[in-house]
């Protein structure tokens, strides 16, 4: 029995009213917003990680080993 598509609109941020995204059988991507406008969103909205000061990406790496090694002993 096959699935119905839903065409059904994902909830979206406001700054992104009208965003829509499409890949293609040769697997390319086609927006209908300019990449650079979603990148400014991303960088306004998003924290990276990557970004951080080196300290802070230390402490978040120790608790995750910390919180994986509480449940083995």
């Amino acid at each position: 029995m096959k699935q119905k598509k839903k065409n059904e609109e994902a909830e979206l941020h406001k700054d992104l009213k009208g965003f829509n995204i499409k890949i293609n059988e040769f697997g390319e991507i086609s927006s209908s917003f300019p990449i650079e406008r979603l990148n400014q969103f991303l960088n306004k909205n998003v924290d990276d990680k990557k970004l951080r000061p080196q300290s802070a990406q230390d402490d978040d790496t120790q608790s995750s080993k910390s919180d994986k090694t509480d449940g083995e002993a």
